[in-house]
């Protein structure tokens, strides 16, 4: 929700400072010169991106009014899954993991943690290295090399999206400027009229050159960054998960191979050692 606290703060102090300065809000008012710009935006975003990313750009907007899921209460629900599946596997073996792995809508052991289960590609990142694993791949180097093309992989594609609504904030005050001299090529046929009318025909097409910069600037260029602090977040997820799976394969114990993942975090969202011993220690037996 703070973009949208964001996007206020934008509005509110703009038109509230241009007030202040003796400013009408009526000339600002110029809806066609909104269409041209808009429109044409949303013309070059509909030519310029393929359909996967079309079909996308609506959900990644509203993760991103959302805001990031990834907290410090997440990564500790995490670090918790990781601990039990290690714990599994020490005690038990990798063939006892394998129907949580195949079945994880009907495993007590993932549905104990809803924030995992619940996030698709990471939960299917996290099950297909298991299962990797539980089918003889024990080299961690081999195994830390395709969870990294994997990885890098999902983070560039996801960003495919903050890319191309970035190319339209760029592109956004060269459209204000179109809007702008289609306004003067109005206002030249109207010459002949006197100073009062030019001026405020003039006026309207200047609109569109603030109009481009202002959304450009101020809610574009802002959501694309958001986006990419988004996916930015959802990377060091995965990063978490993958430095524990690989304290594991150098057979390190379950409490150890967390406090690798825990190390892989950034601070803001990083749990202490205690309460991560805490939280683990407070777990149900592994099933």
């Amino acid at each position: 929700m703070l973009i949208i606290a964001g996007f206020v703060t934008v509005i509110l102090c703009t038109f509230g400072g241009y007030v202040a300065l003796g400013g009408h809000l009526a000339v600002l008012w110029q809806p066609f010169e909104v269409v041209i710009i808009c429109g044409a935006a949303v013309g070059t975003y509909l030519t310029a991106n393929s359909k996967t990313v079309l079909k996308n750009t609506g959900g990644a907007l509203k993760a991103a009014i959302k805001g990031t899921p990834y907290t410090k209460e997440s990564y500790l629900e995490l670090l918790s899954l990781l601990y039990q599946i290690f714990k599994v596997a020490k005690s038990k073996g990798m063939l006892a993991l394998e129907p949580h792995v195949e079945n994880p809508e009907e495993s007590a052991l993932f549905n104990a943690f809803p924030t995992v289960a619940n996030n698709h590609h990471a939960l299917t990142f996290l099950r297909d290295y298991l299962r990797l694993i539980s089918l003889g791949t024990e080299n961690p180097h081999t195994l830390e090399d395709l969870m990294d093309e994997e990885i890098d992989t999902h983070h560039e594609e996801s960003n495919q999206i903050a890319t191309a609504i970035q190319t339209v904030a760029d592109s956004m005050p060269a459209l204000g400027i179109v809007a702008a001299v289609l306004g003067i090529i109005k206002t030249m046929g109207a010459i002949s009229e006197p100073p009062e009318v030019l001026g405020k025909l003039i006026g309207g097409a200047l609109v569109g050159t603030f109009l481009g910069v202002w959304i450009a600037y101020g809610f574009v260029a802002p959501l694309a960054s958001a986006l990419k602090a988004l996916y930015g977040a959802e990377h060091r997820y995965y990063i978490c998960i993958k430095a524990g799976l690989l304290a594991y394969l150098h057979g390190y114990a379950p409490a150890v191979c967390v406090e690798f993942a825990r190390k892989a975090l950034f601070h803001n969202v990083r749990p202490d050692f205690y309460e991560v011993e805490e939280t683990t220690a407070a777990l149900p037996p592994a099933a």
